[in-house]
């Protein structure tokens, strides 16, 4: 009977310690793939900031052709375009933070991160990819990036909350 129990609680430890591996594993996947995200947005602002109102368009509608979107945009429209720049400079550098507290287990971070990165690729999704407008590269590839981190990162959330 000792022996028994004795056996139990082995496999018990051996079984905990495969899930926090694995939990550590995908925490650490989701960290790296948020500041893959967050370099590309972050810098993808600061072009767009930096930039005239034309190449900002191009840059963001890559789908469709370039001469199509050169002309001379009033200048509300620029600050509408850098409106939306400033947006993903701030979302790409706070997903970078979040995810140092990602790959720190931070269970906060998880929901932080995922709301402004998901949230911002949703806008991304529905109007850009949805309109056709981009390539597949970069733009979709980013929203599968920000999708898998969420749901690395939510896997890991789910399981520590039923612990």
């Amino acid at each position: 009977m000792k022996m028994k129990r004795r056996l139990e609680f082995v496999t018990f430890q051996v079984t905990n310690l495969n899930l926090m591996k694995q939990s550590t594993l995908f925490l650490r996947v989701s960290a790296v793939l948020w500041i893959f995200w967050g370099i590309v947005h972050l810098l993808a602002g600061i072009i767009v900031l930096t930039g005239d109102t034309t190449a900002g368009f191009q840059g963001i509608a890559d789908g469709v052709p370039a001469e199509v979107l050169e002309m001379d945009y009033p200048p509300a429209v620029g600050g509408v375009l850098n409106q939306h720049a400033w947006n993903l400079a701030w979302g790409g550098l706070v997903t970078i933070i979040g995810a140092f507290f990602i790959w720190r287990e931070n269970m906060t971070a998880i929901w932080v991160t995922a709301m402004i990165g998901g949230l911002l690729d949703v806008g991304y999704f529905l109007f850009i990819d949805l309109g056709g407008f981009n390539r597949f590269v970069p733009g979709t590839v980013m929203t599968i990036v920000s999708s898998l981190a969420i749901i690395l990162s939510f896997t890991v959330w789910f399981k520590a909350r039923r612990a």
